[in-house]
């Protein structure tokens, strides 16, 4: 990086914090000052970071290919054993390290901020979360499909933020996509970026702003080879680089690529209950050039792999719910003795860790059938239904269980069921 773009990065940084910080004061308030703060902080992140990747970045063909890389299916063991292999195991010690030290910790503040530090992103980068779906010899780190270690980094990154989580797996998303279903000149053109020193952020948008959104049925239309329609809470939409875009054709819903540096990708803020480290954001499309990205049936394919990512997300954050409220109980004393003496207390306890594991072992199983090129849609229905309701009421049960204290932000089970209530609405974001 020149003196210049280093110069031009560390302004950018600067001003943004700045911004944060402003936005976060409550002087503000006084003075009715508070949403045209958080519209500036939205700007000048959406400027800064465009500006930023724009000084580097150019997405061209390095090499003419003649096929498209495709990693082969996993080899099955003729058992049921969902064991993580020593290779997962030794990668998901690490990813729980970092959700540990550095997620965590940072969890509050990227909540209150409504996005996660450019440095944790840097950081995460550095895992190599976007390399995990990439065939080696597109510089990626598998030589076989591997969403069930996908599952299992997306559980460990979320026991330490849900919010963040979704943030630093949001490249990755856009790397697996084009890596399973992109052409040959796709894949030469956009996965060299993934699997450098520096990752563009980049997101994947199926989920549309309406009620009973069926991601089946798009009302984003793909015409004349233009993008008409809008999507929502898409993460770190306002500095996104690339997106690749779930629209309805003649032929039924697809994927497309879409480069957001077009006039007609237009930006907004939208600021949800939750997940709000991710810097969710609204994409409006109007006659945007696209590229379509693998067929009707891929499509289909990436609607239950994004709902298994976010099965995997409810179990990390189910499972930091449980963690944090274990020990409160066990402490906490009213009329001369823990509450956890009460049975009521017990049993609500014990009910979470039951259906912790049954959201496990099925999200597992679905992980491990897609693995092995193995049909999977029965098995992420059943996931996604018993992790989007059990989920939600692990989430609050966590409440309850503080009492008092779970309706307050000094304890974080708060966030984490405004966090948990999305697993039920989400769709798209995360790929596994």
């Amino acid at each position: 990086m020149s003196l210049q773009e280093r110069t031009r990065r560390d302004a950018i940084g600067f001003g943004v914090a700045l911004l944060n910080k402003l936005a976060g004061s409550r002087a503000i308030d006084r003075f009715g000052l508070r949403k045209p703060a958080e519209r500036a902080v939205f700007e000048a992140t959406r400027t800064g970071f465009r500006t930023a990747g724009a000084l580097s970045r150019r997405f061209a063909a390095s090499s003419k290919p003649t096929a498209p890389s495709r990693l082969p299916a996993a080899r099955g063991t003729g058992r049921f054993d969902l064991t993580p292999t020593e290779d997962q195991q030794l990668m998901v010690d690490v990813v729980r390290e970092f959700a540990a030290d550095v997620l965590r910790p940072a969890a509050a503040a990227a909540d209150t901020a409504c996005v996660t530090d450019p440095k944790v992103l840097e950081s995460s980068a550095d895992l190599g979360l976007t390399l995990i779906e990439v065939p080696e010899d597109l510089g990626g780190i598998v030589t076989e499909r591997s969403a069930m270690t996908g599952v299992l980094v997306a559980e460990a990154l979320a026991h330490g933020d849900m919010g963040q989580a979704v943030a630093c797996l949001a490249p990755s998303a856009v790397s697996t996509a084009i890596s399973l279903w992109g052409d040959e000149t796709q894949q030469a053109t956009y996965l060299p970026a993934f699997t450098g020193s520096s990752v563009p952020p980049a997101a994947l948008a199926l989920l549309e702003p309406r009620a009973l959104f069926d991601p089946f049925e798009l009302r984003t239309r793909f015409t004349g080879g233009l993008l008409n329609g809008v999507k929502s809470l898409v993460p770190r939409a306002a500095e996104a680089e690339l997106f690749v875009i779930g629209a309805q054709t003649d032929a039924g819903p697809r994927l497309f690529v879409v480069e957001p540096d077009h006039p007609g990708v237009t930006i907004e803020a939208e600021p949800s209950m939750g997940l709000r480290a991710a810097s969710l954001s609204r994409v409006l499309l109007t006659d945007v050039p696209a590229v379509p990205l693998g067929s009707v049936e891929d499509y289909a394919e990436c609607v239950r792999l994004s709902r298994l990512g976010w099965c995997a997300l409810a179990l990390g954050t189910a499972r930091a719910v449980l963690d944090y409220v274990t020990p409160y109980v066990n402490s906490r004393e009213a009329f001369g003795e823990p509450i956890s003496h009460r049975q009521s207390v017990a049993f609500m306890v014990a009910n979470i860790g039951i259906e912790l594991e049954g959201m496990k072992l099925v999200t597992y199983r679905a992980a491990s059938r897609a693995s092995q090129g193995l049909p999977f849609a029965r098995e992420v229905a059943l996931a996604r239904r018993l992790c989007a309701e059990q989920g939600m009421r692990i989430g609050t049960d966590g409440v309850q269980l503080l009492g008092g204290h779970g309706f307050v932000k000094e304890h974080p089970v708060e966030r984490w069921y405004r966090d948990l209530r999305a697993i039920g609405v989400m769709e798209g974001a995360v790929l596994v």
